[in-house]
């Protein structure tokens, strides 16, 4: 089982509340060119469609700012209306205050103390930016990453541990250097005026075990509301895998109130599986439900036909593609369970533990399938539409079970 929620402080990010004992909020972040507003508005709905509840947007450029008011509107005419974060980097200062429509579009804004100025200039532009934040009633992210750490307070960090009689690794000052920079950061912006009830804080690396033990760490030193994710998660099964081992470590120990699964893309692939990674990680653990889970067997020798296999993914692909309709229209589907298995060995007892199951026959080509429908047969589905006959099935147990909105 999992363990208490660690207690947070919560955070208002439009329409979504972050931390406190409010449910894990799944984020994503757009690819597109942000100065191009109809590309960014569609990634955006794509993402908020797959179930992301917020979606950060690169704002770099003066055309990018100038661009955010009209992705907003975009959005909200189309009946979108996901918070949007606005990521910053070495010239948010600037841009908060030439577009101040910008500002005042986006939801929260995500900044790097660790780029946000550098020398003398750092601490008045990380002022200028949490002053548009209090300003415009904004909260912040403050996102320190061991890729972009203040090179100052690092070194500063490392002069002093060399000096020390039992000096740490250099790891393990980097370690504290990310979180010493992140709560540095947050004491500075609320010293400025910003409600602790704004600020939400990230340590973000690359590798697991690290990953893990900056997390335990600055959970015990703070009461800020915390994003999860691995800073450069990977590609395909790496990043999935990656991302899975350290976030679910941490969410079965209570910590983590957001998490973003930072996938990078396969060529031409969709950026939405990123959303689909968040949501499955925290509906695998218990923790929230998205959309119906569909159990499938891995197949063996008992199971040479590929008809259960091919049944499995049409299933799940139709139940993802039927969820922006099912969402808004019935209360709980989202916790239905589905049930395609292979043969005869596991197939009946699963199929009886989910809402419906089917049960393939393993090698007959011409397979007899039995459908459970709450723990007792029902039908038995013959032919080659099995898998038109079993959505029929499905959509007909969806109208008859759940309540209507």
């Amino acid at each position: 089982m999992t363990q208490d929620r660690r207690h947070s402080i919560a955070v208002k990010v439009g329409s979504v509340i972050i931390g406190g004992c409010n449910p894990v909020v799944v984020q994503s972040m757009t690819n597109t060119d942000t100065a191009d507003a109809n590309a960014t508005a569609k990634q955006v709905q794509q993402l908020a469609t797959a179930g992301s509840e917020l979606v950060r947007i690169t704002v770099n450029t003066d055309e990018a700012a100038a661009m955010v008011a009209t992705i907003r509107e975009k959005l909200d005419s189309a009946g979108c209306y996901v918070p949007l974060v606005g990521d910053f980097h070495y010239n948010g200062h600037k841009l908060l205050i030439d577009y101040p429509e910008c500002a005042q579009a986006l939801a929260k804004y995500r900044i790097n103390p660790g780029n946000v100025g550098f020398g003398k200039k750092k601490d008045n532009q990380f002022a200028i930016m949490i002053e548009q934040a209090i300003l415009h009633n904004k909260p912040v992210r403050i996102g320190v990453n061991w890729g972009s750490l203040d090179q100052q307070l690092l070194t500063k960090m490392m002069d002093e541990n060399a000096k020390q009689s039992t000096s740490s690794s250099a790891d393990e000052v980097m370690q504290e250097a990310l979180i010493i920079s992140a709560l540095q950061s947050a004491e500075q912006a609320e010293d400025i005026g910003l409600s602790r009830d704004n600020i939400i804080l990230s340590c973000k690396v690359s590798g697991v075990q690290k990953l893990i033990s900056v997390y335990r760490d600055i959970a015990q030193r703070c009461d800020y509301a915390l994003h999860l994710g691995l800073t450069e998660a990977g590609m395909g099964s790496k990043g999935i895998v990656a991302s899975t081992a350290s976030i679910g470590v941490l969410l079965q120990e209570g910590i983590g109130d957001t998490i973003r699964i930072s996938l990078t893309p396969e060529p031409g692939g969709d950026r939405c599986n990123e959303v689909i990674v968040a949501q499955e990680i925290l509906q695998t653990m218990g923790l929230r439900s998205f959309t119906p889970l569909v159990t499938a067997c891995p197949g063996c020798g008992r199971t040479t036909s590929t008809v259960f296999q091919e049944l499995a993914d049409n299933i799940q692909a139709y139940v993802r593609s039927q969820m922006p309709i099912w969402r808004e229209k019935y209360n709980g589907v989202e916790e239905m369970n589905l049930a395609v298995m292979g043969c005869i060995v596991n197939g009946p007892g699963e199929s009886k533990h989910a809402d419906i199951g089917i049960s393939l026959p393993g090698a007959g080509e011409n397979p007899s399938a039995p459908v459970f429908i709450d723990g007792k047969k029902t039908i038995t589905l013959r032919g080659d539409n099995i898998a038109e006959d079993f959505r029929k099935i499905v959509d007909d147990y969806v109208e008859n079970k759940y309540s209507i909105k």
